[in-house]
């Protein structure tokens, strides 16, 4: 695997801007009338890997990489000209064989027919295993077979110090220290020295989680991840009690000025120093932070919009069935034009507040944006049909693909 960030294909290839971003949902746009709907997919499709990703038994790493493989895919295609779940399967098939821990292509099929028909209510997907291998090899196709993708799980363990083994649960192998990482090739992250930031195991963990979150946006796609990482740790410091407690506390006692006793007494005796020597200061995470070679205005933009991901997830909640969706009536249509906005945020993961706040009018669903799926590809279906033109179009561009090639 490779283990230069600044030389792989993920720096230089797969790192777009926001008009790229807003190219490859142009399609999809004219079928919403909302464009934050959009957003909401992004959760959608980013819990759904998730969820497929637990059932197949696959660890947060190789859930990340077909996470990163789905955005991939679709800079270049369209929700509404595809099948996202069949998507979503092969992306979990090829990330699981990519992170050498791969799954049986029938469990995948078999778990994907079970969780998306009884959770989604999507009753096409294909029982047939060909199917999926066919999608592989289209995915990898516009993947450019650029397969090695970079997270900040690395990041983070490099630049932190672990308490124990354990803070990294069952993420061992991606504890890695400083791989990903050259300093003859690309610009170091950390500082000239080698200290590392002590994170207790909790901070450590509440970090990891916020990255975890990042994938449920198109961060991964804006942004290198080691900044993504330093922006999960900057929001530790804000958002993991404790941490901030401690942080709190060295600020008002690094602003605090000596006392007279302090700054009149004469040069301590040796064994004074002695044993001033052998007393261990606190680490000031700040000074930590400041030390690191990276744009503090890109980490802080970065930690602005993890906090948007926040306040938009609130008002997603996750329906106990397919149909949820139609026993509530005061739920905003897709292709309503006034969307309303809220400011806070939550996170099932971190914060004991995820089930509170968000009125009903403004909740979106699983079973709301399924239907939506749905609307645009008939929608988009029956537009390529009758164009203006006269002509119908090919809808499906794997079948013109596999015509082509035959």
């Amino acid at each position: 695997m490779a283990t230069d960030f600044w030389a792989s294909s993920h720096h230089h290839r797969w790192l777009v801007d926001r008009s790229t971003l807003r190219q490859a949902r142009a399609d999809d746009l004219l079928y919403i009338g909302d464009p934050e709907y959009l957003d909401f997919l992004n959760i959608y499709f980013a819990n759904i890997i998730s969820k497929l990703g637990k059932k197949l038994q696959l660890r947060q790493r190789v859930i990340a990489t077909a996470t990163v493989f789905f955005r991939r895919f679709y800079l270049k295609s369209s929700y509404c000209e595809t099948d996202p779940f069949i998507v979503i399967s092969a992306c979990c098939y090829l990330a699981a064989k990519v992170e050498e821990l791969p799954v049986h292509i029938k469990n995948v099929v078999t778990e994907s027919r079970s969780l998306f028909s009884h959770q989604y209510g999507v009753k096409s997907f294909p029982s047939d295993n060909t199917k999926l291998a066919e999608m592989e090899f289209y995915l990898v196709d516009d993947l450019e077979c650029d397969l090695v993708v970079f997270h900040p799980y690395r990041t983070l363990l490099a630049l932190c110090k672990k308490e124990s083994a354990d803070a990294q649960g069952s993420e061992a192998e991606a504890g890695e220290l400083g791989v990903g990482v050259s300093g003859t090739e690309g610009p170091r992250y950390w500082g000239l020295d080698e200290a590392k930031l002590e994170l207790s195991e909790g901070a450590l963990q509440t970090a990891w989680f916020i990255i975890n979150d990042t994938y449920r946006s198109e961060l991964c796609l804006l942004y290198p991840p080691h900044l993504i990482a330093i922006a999960a740790i900057y929001l530790t410091f804000v958002l993991h009690t404790p941490t901030q407690a401690t942080i709190s506390h060295l600020i008002s006692s690094a602003s605090e000025p000596p006392s007279p006793v302090e700054s009149s007494s004469s040069q301590p005796r040796r064994s004074s120093r002695q044993n001033q020597n052998s007393k261990k200061q606190p680490q000031d995470p700040i000074s930590f932070l400041a030390g690191l070679n990276v744009s503090m205005q890109h980490v802080a933009t970065i930690a602005q919009e993890i906090i948007s991901l926040y306040t938009l997830w609130d008002r997603y909640r996750e329906d106990s069935s397919p149909d949820a969706s139609s026993s509530s009536k005061n739920l905003r249509s897709p292709f309503s034009n006034s969307p309303s906005k809220r400011s806070s945020y939550s996170e099932d993961d971190v914060f004991s507040d995820a089930s509170g706040g968000g009125t009903e009018t403004d909740v979106v669903t699983p079973g709301i944006l399924t239907k939506l799926l749905l609307k645009m590809r008939e929608q988009r279906i029956a537009d390529m049909a009758h164009p203006a033109s006269g002509k119908p179009v090919v809808v499906n561009k794997m079948l013109e693909r596999t015509q082509a090639a035959g």
